[in-house]
């Protein structure tokens, strides 16, 4: 569509979001709905062993009008061949990236491009630069509060580069009816996992322990074990130690009163009267329904951890104080500077990013992509990025790339998608049997 014709039919937009997992294809699919009100949303799945399955795209329960499994060239393919108005790059940092050159590569000159948005599904809390520079050269940069828009623009700054894309907003799945209390304890405790933190199976068996033993101390109440994938799927991160597998192994069993759980997270906090967790964004979800909320201090307050980055929340906890009937409550101040303004009092966090994008759709053209990471800035760094996406150094896709499927016979295609998904489910048996088992036998 011209560039001149988009901002008259801006209540039909044409999005497309790329995805690597179940978590920012949720995060992508929201944020193309909060800039786009009633997009015709297309969605790609990159292909990679977190591609998510058919279950896990469900339990998100976000939909597109079309979605498909491609590599970063076919996805570069899609876009020369559709002509979207806005792409929404939901993707691990080296991903956004070697789009980004991939995209530049297309339209290495001012034209009417698609204007390119990215962003974090969640806590920044490593990796601030390297993922942040990987991601610069989109038209938005998306940072999901006030506190992380002032370190996205110091990063930026600081290597020279240009920081007009960073734009506030806030996580696009703060949603929700305000938390009302009954009563003054906790009827619905909710232990949500995260896949990679904590790493140890010590550390993962100790803490699904510690939340049985509150299970027996109040059997009045009912402790949920909010998992994020069943054993062989994989999702943002790798889960080598299943928490399915250790609570077969918990002394005893879970009481009755403890079970695994899956679904909709935000289903979940429907019902939940405590929630607790490490340091998974789910804690921000809960502070921002009112729910009283609490991030582990068990295993110590470390950046491996991820729960320094509430310090000062209020809500830093130990299964002992919780035990002891405390109900953490999030300090306001900390609230406010995080994005997190409460589910009756929130305003219109994404009216920055929506004006920011309707000014970029009213340009008849958008300059070519200007990512910081060149051949000149990162003649060592950037070529493998692109390698690992089958792309040149220049963003062309390398020979053989970019496969069209509509003359392949049907059989040939079901054989490749079964060879697919054989192939993964090798990588996920090695990663959650193989590995731990070499470790094991490493340190005896």
């Amino acid at each position: 569509m011209p560039a001149s014709n988009r901002a008259a039919t801006r209540t039909a937009l044409r999005v497309a979001v790329l995805a690597d997992s179940d978590t920012r294809w949720k995060w992508g699919a929201l944020t193309a709905r909060r800039l786009a009100p009633e997009p015709h949303l297309t969605g790609y799945l990159l292909r990679g062993r977190a591609t998510p399955t058919a279950r896990q795209l469900g339990e998100v329960g976000v939909r597109a009008d079309r979605l498909s499994e491609v590599t970063c060239a076919q996805f570069l393919a899609e876009l020369e061949r559709e002509r979207y108005d806005v792409v929404v790059l939901a993707l691990v940092g080296g991903a956004v990236q070697a789009a980004l050159h991939g995209i530049r590569a297309l339209w290495p000159e001012p034209a009417a491009r698609p204007v390119l948005v990215t962003g974090y599904v969640g806590v920044v809390y490593e990796k601030l630069a390297d993922g942040l520079l990987l991601r610069h050269g989109a038209d938005l940069v998306l940072a999901n509060s006030r506190y992380d828009a002032g370190r996205f623009r110091a990063v930026c700054e600081g290597v020279g580069a240009d920081a007009g894309a960073v734009t506030q907003t806030a996580l696009p799945f703060l949603d929700g009816a305000a938390y009302e209390r009954a009563g003054n304890s906790a009827h619905t405790v909710v232990f949500a996992v995260q896949p990679s933190v904590p790493e140890s199976r010590a550390d993962r068996a100790y803490l699904l322990e510690r939340a049985a033993r509150h299970a027996r101390l109040h059997p009045g109440r009912e402790v949920l074990i909010k998992l994020r994938s069943r054993p062989g799927e994989h999702t943002t991160h790798l889960e080598e130690q299943p928490y399915q597998r250790l609570a077969e192994r918990v002394p005893g069993g879970l009481p009755a009163n403890c079970r695994l759980v899956y679904g909709n997270m935000g289903e979940v906090l429907d019902g939940t009267d405590l929630l607790v967790t490490v340091s998974s964004t789910a804690a921000l979800e809960s502070l921002h329904r009112g729910i009283p909320t609490a991030v582990l201090t068990d295993l110590g307050i470390r950046e491996v951890l991820g729960n320094h980055h509430f310090l000062g929340s209020g809500c830093l906890a130990s299964w002992d104080q919780l035990d002891a009937g405390l109900l953490p409550q999030g300090d306001p101040a900390w609230l406010a500077d995080q994005g997190v303004t409460g589910a009756s009092g929130a305003g219109d966090s994404f009216a920055a990013a929506r004006a920011r994008l309707g000014e970029l759709l009213d340009l008849p053209v958008l300059p070519a992509v200007a990512p910081y990471y060149t051949q000149v800035t990162a003649p060592g760094y950037l070529p493998g990025i692109l390698a690992r996406h089958h792309l040149a150094p220049d963003g062309t896709p390398l020979p053989g790339a970019v496969r069209e499927s509509g003359g392949e016979s049907r059989l040939r295609r079901w054989l490749r998608s079964h060879l697919r998904e054989a192939a993964r489910g090798a990588y996920r048996h090695g990663v959650q049997r193989v590995a731990p088992m070499i470790r094991r036998m490493g340190e005896l």
